[in-house]
């Protein structure tokens, strides 16, 4: 079972869990921490880390890109090229990954319908809930994902 499908699982009750992140954020936290775990002073390539995942590039790549252009990694052009973390890994939180690739998803959203209820009882509720899911993922870095990870002993794919 991969992480991915973990995230998906029923919870101890039995019942299906509700995801609270979306597939491409959790593809996009694993593969910063990858990139993180692997890169070992030179980029690396996303043809191995879509190997590592086993996904296709074409769905790892556009992930990747969102997280160059809001500075989370660093993109790095040519045969020995590939992706390193454009931070220090402290620096990094789960929350600025997930905002990255989110950012990406909401520029090809529809906007919500205008409504008294959306805009005064909607809205606000599910406001509060983020902005306390927002925090709790800044409590969460790269740094102490990949020391999470150096401790299991067998590979992380």
């Amino acid at each position: 079972m991969t992480g991915l499908e973990r995230h998906h699982s029923p919870d101890s009750s039995g019942s299906p869990r509700m995801p609270l992140l979306p597939r491409k954020g959790v593809l996009a936290i694993a593969a910063v921490i990858d990139i993180a775990l692997n890169a070992r002073g030179r980029p690396v390539a996303a043809k191995a880390l879509a190997h590592r995942h086993r996904l296709p590039p074409r769905h790892l790549e556009p992930v990747l890109q969102a997280l160059v252009r809001q500075g989370v990694l660093k993109g790095i052009r040519g045969p020995r090229g590939g992706y390193e973390l454009a931070r220090d890994a402290r620096q990094i939180t789960a929350d600025d990954i997930l905002r990255a690739v989110g950012t990406a998803e909401e520029a090809e959203e529809a906007p919500l319908a205008k409504s008294a209820l959306l805009s005064q009882v909607v809205m606000p509720a599910l406001s509060r809930a983020e902005t306390a899911f927002s925090a709790a993922l800044n409590h969460i870095n790269v740094k102490d994902l990949v020391g999470t990870a150096e401790t299991i002993k067998k590979p992380l794919d």
